[in-house]
């Protein structure tokens, strides 16, 4: 039984990594817009510990260093003395593939969950026999 708790757990990180690999994902997209926005990545990482057995955690959230689009736009506020404001360097295709790839990766692991759950659900039901 406990190898189903197993796959139960390990099945359970990788649905809340990926959640939260989704929320920055929507938080870029969210920021396209926003002058000086730099895009968010996380990263994911093997759990540490005895009883980690193949869940995932992720890592700390770390900032795009690429260089930031030069947008000309003299009327804007934030604008320099050339008229361009930093923009952001988020790139919308690079993101709707990043939430795309955390979609599949999301239900991979949902089917996963609830295979386990189905296997262990009858084998208690044979047991009962």
């Amino acid at each position: 039984m406990s190898e189903f708790s197993n796959a139960l757990s390990v099945s359970a990180s990788g649905l809340k990594a990926q959640s939260q690999r989704l929320r920055h994902v929507a938080e870029n997209i969210a920021n396209a817009d926003t002058p000086g926005y730099r895009r968010k990545t996380v990263a994911f990482n093997p759990e540490r510990g005895p009883d980690a057995k193949g869940r995932v955690e992720t890592g700390p959230v770390r900032l795009d260093r690429s260089d930031l689009r030069r947008i000309y736009d003299p009327a804007h506020p934030l604008a320099d003395e050339s008229g361009h404001v930093a923009g952001s360097n988020v790139d919308l295709m690079i993101e709707i593939a990043d939430a795309r790839e955390a979609q599949r990766s999301y239900e991979a692991n949902l089917r996963m969950f609830d295979q386990a759950r189905q296997m262990s659900s009858s084998l208690m039901d044979l047991l009962r026999r």
